[in-house]
């Protein structure tokens, strides 16, 4: 039975909802703690990610600069195939993986993706090719936009606005028909969606509304549907390479700290025999927009892996030397013709960057030849026209020292010039990678992987041993900008394998509180009847970087202000800070809203019981709300997407 102090303070809250609150309340606080002590056991889903069976996993590696596929059958889980060589490779650039770089036609339908698209668009008729919209390095802008939502623009080389949304589902499902055209031709029949799980990786470091954004892509490429979330796992690009490299076996790599491929092992050991229960060890995920660093820990018996800290990082990517490139092209020739000849010669632009790409691949510490760069004609002669002198006297009298003009037509860089436009970059991974060596939960490191496309530069190789000083062993996997991609592939057959992540934000959601004097600020009371109420609270489900465990639900228990309440709604917030007291405190944001109908049933008991749970899922957050009286049930995903 309810006592008639408990049922008069159930109706203050139903009062203070129905008059104007005096606290500067952010919203409808229906719910109030069923008792302090609330919080239950939290338990793990050891199925959450079992469901339907899949006759194959196919892993998209969707990068900055490039992007592949691979596959495995989960009948031969062992043989991972990655995609089909493309035509159109670069010389110099090995072509497993494809450009980024998507192409659409005047009337913004898509037209081609990759090397395709770059070469349609290069040989169309400069006039003609204004008309055509072509992205490239798109990705960054779901790390770089403050308040990503799902019509968030993206600008085409014409400077023409597009949908990034769009954008992202054309090349997804370019994808995904590249993709089921090949297993198709595998199988010998036509093969169907349904029977692929679907995994696409992201940067560790993202936050979460870009996360969610590309499963919105993929929604609405058709990759998967709405009705079966669970057919894709977003992956987490460090994790996927964490999972291949523990895998590796030794005639697979690289240990630059020897410099020898063996380094006293057998060849065909495992550098997961070398690893024991407790080994510690970084990934460093360089690609070509961003660099990711996870720090795993691995428990044994099983090998499951354990995140240490939370995952950090930055956009220091290897498009940060291309920029570089371009500020001293800006240099040179000034920045106000090459914005125009951006615009006027779109193709020629990207010709001239598809030259740079080749020769910084050329870039080493001990390199003393110069470098030569093929200056398109368009450039030269575009030049003369609007400065009304050569490129070559540009050249002379820029006192830009290290880069000359060569008889042949080419600007011939020094090595020295090219080392320098590496250098902020580099800088900035290693400044990040001190930082996190200095903190204390990263002591004991044993190994420290290098992966990703920029992995495969000299120099960053270098700088990175000469920080280490031999503290760790740095392993370099042979087929480098593959590693995420066949890590990926792994995790989709074995979702499993990770157990423990680091949260990346505080969740909770609002609730009232009674008004304890000295713990409540005095603008946050509410007074009805003699009670005294505090609005806004933010009840914690989880904090910032707490351990969670990979389908860990966290539940909490709540009774709806009002016995006569229809409807109960629950808003759940999150924060990048650890410690939250109110919703309406700086950086807490609204992610979610539980709306549970409760009309037409009666509760057995007077304060009605209603549960709310937490799922942490892969990089998906579920939320649920649960009237134990009725069992009825309503569920949201958390949205970051929605303004």
């Amino acid at each position: 039975m309810m006592t008639e102090k408990e049922s008069a303070t159930d109706n203050i809250i139903a009062d203070a909802m129905a008059t104007p609150s005096p606290a500067k309340s952010m919203g409808d606080p229906g719910i109030t703690p069923l008792s302090p002590s609330h919080i239950q056991q939290n338990d793990t889903d050891p199925d959450a990610h079992t469901g339907p069976s899949f006759v194959v996993v196919v892993a998209i590696d969707f990068g900055t600069t490039s992007s592949g596929y691979a596959y495995a059958f989960t009948n031969e889980p062992e043989c991972i195939h990655t995609m089909r060589r493309w035509e159109g490779g670069d010389p110099g650039v090995s072509n497993q993986k494809t450009p980024t770089t998507i192409l659409l036609t005047p009337d913004r339908k898509f037209h081609s993706f990759g090397y395709a698209a770059r070469d349609t668009y290069h040989d169309l008729d400069p006039i003609e090719s204004k008309q055509w919209l072509y992205l490239e390095k798109f990705k960054m802008k779901l790390h770089t936009t403050a308040n990503l939502s799902i019509d968030t623009d993206l600008h085409a080389a014409n400077g023409k606005r597009v949908k990034a949304l769009d954008i992202f589902a054309y090349a997804l499902a370019f994808f995904k028909e590249q993709a089921l055209k090949e297993l198709s031709d595998q199988s010998g029949g036509e093969f169907d969606n349904n029977d692929v799980r679907w995994v696409i990786t992201v940067p560790a470091i993202w936050k979460m509304p870009a996360k969610q954004f590309m499963r919105e892509a993929a929604y609405k490429s058709g990759l998967v549907s709405r009705e079966n979330p669970e057919q894709l796992i977003i992956a987490l690009e460090p994790e996927a390479a964490s999972i291949y490299c523990r895998k590796l076996r030794l005639h697979q790599m690289v240990d630059i700290s020897s410099r020898t491929t063996q380094n006293g092992f057998s060849p065909t050991e495992n550098v997961g025999a070398a690893m024991t229960q407790g080994d510690r060890y970084v990934v460093v995920d360089c690609g070509g927009g961003t660099v990711d660093l996870t720090v795993h820990q691995i428990r044994l018996p099983e090998g499951h892996l354990k995140e240490l800290y939370k995952a950090s990082g930055g956009p220091y990517g290897s498009i940060g030397i291309d920029y570089e490139f371009e500020k001293l092209l800006c240099k040179i020739f000034g920045q106000d013709f090459i914005d125009q000849f951006k615009i006027k010669r779109p193709a020629a632009w990207v010709d001239l960057m598809i030259a740079f790409e080749s020769r910084k691949r050329a870039a080493a510490p001990d390199r003393t030849n110069p470098l030569n760069i093929n200056l398109p004609f368009s450039f030269i002669d575009y030049y003369k026209k609007f400065r009304g002198h050569s490129v070559e006297h540009a050249l002379r009298k820029s006192n830009v020292d290290f880069v000359k003009w060569s008889s042949q037509g080419m600007l011939r860089m020094n090595p020295d010039a090219m080392n320098s436009l590496f250098k902020p970059t580099i800088d900035h991974i290693i400044q990040h990678l001190t930082e996190l060596f200095d903190k204390p939960e990263v002591c004991h490191i044993k190994f420290l992987f290098l992966v990703g496309g920029f992995a495969e530069s000299p120099l960053l190789q270098q700088a990175v041993q000469n920080m280490l000083q031999g503290r760790s062993r740095i392993i370099i996997p042979h087929d480098v900008g593959l590693t995420i991609l066949k890590g990926a592939v792994l995790f989709g057959l074995d979702p499993g394998v990770i157990k423990v992540r680091r949260s990346p934000l505080t969740y909770g959601v609002g609730v009232l509180n009674r008004f304890v004097e000295g713990k409540h600020p005095p603008e946050k009371m509410l007074v009805k009847d003699g009670t005294r109420w505090c609005t806004d609270v933010f009840d914690t489900f989880i904090a910032a970087d707490q351990s969670v465990a990979l389908g860990e639900t966290v539940k909490r228990s709540y009774t709806p202000a009002k016995p006569s309440q229809q409807v109960i709604v629950i808003h759940v917030y999150c924060s990048e800070k650890e410690k939250v007291g109110f919703i309406s405190e700086p950086g807490v944001r609204k992610c979610g809203t539980l709306r549970l109908d409760v009309s037409g049933t009666e509760s057995p008991v007077a304060r009605r019981e209603i549960q709310t749970l937490m799922q942490f899922g892969d990089t998906e957050i579920r939320a649920m709300a649960v009237d134990v009286a009725t069992s009825r049930t309503v569920k949201a995903s958390i949205d970051f997407l929605s303004q």
